[in-house]
C-alpha cells in the first residue's frame, strides 16, 4: 500500500504527526488508526465472502482482481493457447518495417515490387506521384486568395 514512500518522506510524516498530535497522544492515535484499518479489512473480506457465496459454485475461482480490465485481459491472454500461437506467428516489427519501406519506396527483403502499388514504387501509371514533393513556386508567385476561406 505504501510502496512508494521513501525513508525521507516517512521521517517527515513521523515528525509532522508528533507536531500535530503531540508525543503523549500519538500512541493512542496510532492504535485508533490501526484498529480502523483492521475493521475496514475485515469488512471487505466478509463482503467478498458474501459475494462469492451468493454467486454459487460455478464462480468458485472468481477473483476480485479480475474486475480490473488490465488484469482480466492479461490473464485471458496468458491462458488462451490460440492467442499464444497467433502471437508467436506474427512479427509486428517486421510488418511495420515492410509497410514503412513500401510507403518510402525503398526495397525491403521480403517485399517484392508486385506487392507495392505503382504510385509508391516510383513507376508512373498516368496519375500524379503523391509521395514526391511538388515544384516549389517562385518567390514572386503568390498563392490564390480565397476570401471565403479567411
Amino acid at each position: 500500500m505504501f510502496n512508494d514512500i521513501g525513508a525521507l518522506e516517512l521521517v517527515a510524516l513521523v515528525v509532522l504527526a508528533v507536531l500535530i498530535f503531540g508525543p503523549d497522544k500519538l500512541p493512542k492515535v496510532i492504535q485508533d488508526a490501526s484498529r480502523f484499518i483492521r475493521k475496514v479489512r475485515a469488512f471487505s473480506e466478509s463482503a467478498k465472502e458474501d459475494i462469492r457465496s451468493e454467486l454459487g459454485p460455478e464462480f468458485k475461482d472468481f477473483e476480485f482482481e479480475d474486475l480490473n480490465p488490465k488484469a482480466f485481459i492479461r490473464k485471458q491472454l496468458a491462458e488462451n493457447e490460440d492467442l499464444k500461437e497467433l502471437r508467436s506467428s506474427f512479427d509486428l516489427k517486421k510488418e511495420i518495417n515492410e509497410v514503412a519501406d513500401a510507403v518510402n519506396g525503398t526495397e525491403h527483403s521480403g517485399v517484392s515490387d508486385t506487392s507495392v502499388p505503382a504510385a509508391v514504387n516510383g513507376s508512373s501509371s498516368g496519375g500524379p506521384d503523391l509521395l514526391k514533393k511538388g515544384e516549389t513556386p517562385a518567390r514572386d508567385d503568390r498563392p490564390p486568395f480565397d476570401a471565403d476561406a479567411t
